[in-house]
């Protein structure tokens, strides 16, 4: 599962070598890709609107 969250921060970072990519894709299943990857959507969202609750004050 680590490897899939460090995987996934690299894609939204924009970092991601393809080689990388495709060894990820061919040693774990989709399900956990996906599953940090909404994992980490959702975090990214809330850290979003905590930031901008706490400029608004």
């Amino acid at each position: 599962m680590w490897r899939a969250i460090k995987s996934v921060l690299a894609a939204f970072l924009g970092v991601q070598k393809e080689e990388r990519r495709r060894e990820d894709f061919e040693s774990e299943r989709p399900g956990t890709f996906i599953a940090a990857g909404v994992i980490m959507g959702v975090v990214f969202v809330l850290l979003v609107a905590f930031v901008a609750v706490m400029a608004s004050r």
